[in-house]
Order: C-alpha cells, then structure tokens, then sequence
C-alpha cells in the first residue's frame, strides 16, 4: 500500500506528434490529479503542439523517441525516472500497446514491480495474438477501452478459443470533458439555421457526405460552419467539391480551435458524419455537455450514448438522402432542437460526466 505521507506519481505516455483526441484525454487527466495534489508527468516524443498545451498546465515532461516496439532506450530513459520515485507511489497510463510494452520493459529494467501500469485502448481494431502481445496483455494491471464496441472489436480475435489473459482486467470507461459545467445557452431562432461539424478534415470524417447533403439543402434556413484543419490538398478538394456542388456560399469555414465549445454555442445542432467506426467522439461528447442536438452515424459507439430520435439523429455512414433529411427535421423545428438538446445535456450529467469517468478511473488506478 501507499505510505499516506508519500505523494502518489502519474506519468501519461504518448507518442503523438500533433494535437488530437488522445493527447486531450490524457491532459484532462494530469489537469484533474495535478490539482489533487499528485506528481504528474508527461512523457511524449517532444512535439511542441503536444508538449506546449502540458508545460501550460504545469505537468513535468520527459522526452524519448517512443518508436514503439523494441525501443530499449526510451524504456531506459523512462526506468532512470522510476528509480528515483518512491515505492508503492506510481501509475504508469500508456496509451496503445506499443507505448504499454515501453513501460512494461521499464519496469523490467528498474526492478520496480511495485509500478502499476494500465493502457487505454482509444481505436476499434482486433487484438494481436502474437507470442510478444500475449505477455503484454498478460503483464498489464488494466486495459481501458474507451467504449464496449472497442472492447468487443478486440476481443473479437479470441471468439473461438480462449483467452490467454484475465478478462477481469478490462474495462469500459466512456471518455469524458474536463471542463467546469456550464448552462446551455439558446440561440435566437431568428437568422439562418447554423450546423456545425468539428474536427480534424480527413478521409473517413464524412465532409464528402456532408457537403454533398448541403446540396439537398439548397433554399433552406440551413448554413453549415466547418471547424478544423487538415492538409492542403484535401481541404481544397473539400473546397472545389462545395463549388461544384454549389455551395460554397451556405458553408463558413473556419480553421482548428483548441476550444471549439465557443463555436458549438454559437450553433443550432452538431453534424458528425463520420464514415469510420469511432471508438468514441469526444466532438459527439462536447455537444451534449454544450446542451446540443446531433447528427451523427450509427457505426461507431456513437449509439452506445446517443439515442436515436432522443438527443439526435443517428444515420447510415455514407447515406447522404438520409443526412440531409435529419438536418432538415433539425432545421425547420426549433422546439425539437431545444428538447433533443435539454435530453443531451441531462445524458451527458448523468452518464459521462468528468465526476463519473474519474470515479471510474480511481478504480483501475487502484
């Protein structure tokens, strides 16, 4: 057990080199125990996007270049830090297996089998039954998955023979904002309608869907505001589409925000139209704590905290008939969108709340 004199130590891995939901999660987290008082740390490749928004939050930062499998010499880096800390008093959080094994081996290399060590797993992908992943999944205290779809996908490669590690060791934890609660604000239903899509402008996030809908659209009250960045040549192909389709006068593009909750509340309803399975959207999440309705796919786990019909809309991936639709119904009646948004919001408070997602996380941390 802690020695109830000692400060207990947590250290986030991340190899992210560029601002993104991991890197988010993580901050929430050293944010949350640095002001319970905890040794926080940080240890990341050195990318300054990542590593600025950490040293602004006062959270210790240690540097490797976590290439992943097989490098000694970040363990080493990281096994000189855990030397020095004091027993019984560390928690190790990776994030993916390839940042786990780092910190396993680190253990290794300190003797200090007192360090627990627990991974969040943040994508929807099948386990790797492999000699080397076998020992990782076995010698981990805890493995978070951020949604039962991410655990299920994982567990999928074991359907039909059993599991060479405890399956007591994993959990479900559906990620959460570290953000002081706020009322929803009401917009004036006065002016245009205002859809908003956050997030970062790549393949699979369903911008090509969406602006194909926008053509559907045409006539109505509805503008859209497109938040985020991405490579050049995809976002002017983003752009030449909306000409083509005619519509680039009804869109408002705008570029990444590290807070994006000033844009949701200066819009009507979140669009989310992502074509890939999402393991969860902290984007789907911000709008219901803001006390907004949505529109989002049902492949991902989107469906594990969004009802259909109640705090949005859930469509078809790729559907574009059907996005253009919910949008429509979200558009042309004002007081759907005020009791989806109230439902939202009242889901968010009583499910994933940052009190209830930390309760959760004291529990693996143990």
């Amino acid at each position: 057990m802690t020695d109830g004199n000692s400060q207990r130590t947590l250290i986030h891995i991340l190899s992210d080199n560029r601002w993104g939901g991991i890197a988010r999660y993580a901050l929430d987290i050293c944010r949350h125990f640095k002001g319970e008082g905890w040794n926080v740390m940080a240890f990341t490749v050195g990318a300054k996007a990542v590593d600025a928004l950490f040293e602004k939050e006062g959270v210790t930062l240690l540097h490797a270049p976590l290439w992943g499998l097989f490098d000694i010499g970040s363990a080493k880096v990281l096994a000189k830090t855990l030397k020095k800390l004091p027993p019984d008093s560390v928690t190790i959080h990776a994030h993916g297996f390839r940042n786990a094994f780092t910190a396993l081996l680190a253990r290794k290399l300190a003797g200090r089998k007192d360090v627990r060590i627990v991974m969040t797993r943040h994508k929807v992908k099948r386990g790797i039954d492999t000699w080397l992943f076998r020992r990782i999944y076995r010698n981990l205290d805890a493995m978070i998955f951020v949604s039962i779809l991410a655990r299920d996908r994982f567990l999928s490669t074991w359907h039909s023979k059993p599991l060479t590690f405890s399956e007591e060791k994993l959990h479900i934890i559906h990620n959460s904002l570290n953000l002081p609660p706020i009322p929803p604000r009401e917009r004036s239903e006065k002016g245009p309608v205002t859809a908003m899509f956050h997030g970062p402008l790549v393949p699979g996030k369903g911008i090509e869907v969406l602006i194909d809908a926008m053509s559907r659209l045409k006539g109505s009250r509805i503008r859209l505001r497109i938040v985020g960045s991405g490579t050049p040549d995809y976002v002017d192909r983003m752009r030449r589409r909306a000409i083509t389709r005619g519509v680039m006068d009804m869109i408002d593009w705008r570029k990444h925000s590290d807070n994006p909750l000033d844009h949701i509340a200066e819009s009507d309803f979140g669009v989310l139209p992502s074509i890939v399975e999402e393991a969860f959207g902290l984007s789907n999440a911000e709008y219901m704590f803001s006390g907004k309705p949505q529109v989002c796919s049902s492949n991902g786990a989107q469906p594990e905290y969004i009802t259909d019909g109640r705090e949005g809309f859930l469509v078809t991936p790729g559907n574009t008939a059907m996005l253009a639709e919910a949008m429509r119904k979200l558009a042309s009646d004002p007081d759907l969108r005020r009791r989806m948004g109230e439902r939202a919001y009242a889901s968010f408070r009583d499910t994933l709340s940052w009190p209830h997602f930390i309760h959760s996380l004291l529990a693996v941390y143990g």
